[in-house]
């Protein structure tokens, strides 16, 4: 059992900055990818960034590419997603996705753990 939490949502302006964290806990969290997906209202769930246990590997949403930086800290086990120059199209629920296999993690297989998650709201 692998239980996530994420914070450092809310409210900013369009061309400001967030950074959300994940903190997860359980047996495995010293070896598991990792990675944010984001869901507005009336739209399905995307995959944003993912990060492989190590931090070697990252990937990304070509929408967010050159704007988002995912990384983690193994001694602290804490996954961190920084936002920059937000549009109001990046406005949604963040969630935090973890999984031993990262490409489970990008493909949002059932065997992945999810964060109850974390409103991002970007005002035009």
């Amino acid at each position: 059992q692998v239980q996530l939490e994420e914070s450092g949502g809310g409210l900013v302006q369009t061309g400001g900055s967030l950074r959300l964290s994940c903190a997860p806990s359980g047996r495995t969290v010293g070896t598991l990818a990792m990675g944010w997906f984001r869901q507005a209202p009336e739209k399905e769930r995307e995959f944003i960034a993912a990060i492989n246990w190590s931090g070697s590997l990252t990937y990304y949403a070509d929408s967010v590419k050159g704007r988002f930086v995912i990384s983690r800290d193994s001694g602290k086990n804490t996954v961190r997603l920084q936002m920059n120059s937000l549009e109001p199209e990046d406005t949604g629920v963040y969630y935090c996705a973890a999984d031993p296999s990262i490409g489970a993690v990008r493909t949002a297989r059932d065997t992945v753990y999810w964060g109850k998650g974390t409103l991002v709201t970007v005002s035009s």
